[in-house]
């Protein structure tokens, strides 16, 4: 019969120093790509206040109104969706630095480097993220 690994609670990060800059190259990527994509957003979202206002709400068809009302509402959720994404990152960022990231906030367990590598701001191991769920 196997014997069951106990798990160990950690206060520093598990990762050796390699490891720790390997995830941190691949949040900075994310993030630089994050920081992009929230600036086209942005630009996107003024470019369309900008048209709006220049445009008399007689001059066009109240379904265009809609549909433009609907596109800045849109928008306007992905920026807000894309800034917290950008958080997340930074925070991981933070966690890199001082010294505690992979270590689940819930569990104080190691956080399994395949599920860093998939989602490299987490804060939760598989384990804590589905006993969250039920």
């Amino acid at each position: 019969m196997p014997v069951e690994k106990k798990a160990t609670k950690y206060k520093k990060s598990p990762l050796k120093k390699k490891e720790l800059e390997y995830f941190r190259k691949i949040i900075v990527d994310k993030l630089a790509k994050s920081e992009d994509q929230l600036d086209r957003m942005k630009k996107r979202f003024v470019d369309a206040q900008e048209d709006a206002s220049s445009v008399s709400a007689y001059s066009m068809h109240m379904a265009d109104l809609g549909t433009d009302n609907m596109e800045k509402e849109k928008l306007s959720l992905m920026i807000a969706r894309e800034t917290k994404y950008i958080g997340y990152l930074r925070r991981a960022l933070e966690r890199i630095d001082n010294k505690t990231y992979g270590i689940c906030k819930v569990t104080g367990h190691a956080i399994a480097k395949e599920r860093l590598e998939a989602v490299p701001h987490t804060e939760i191991s598989i384990k804590a993220k589905l006993a969250q769920s039920k």
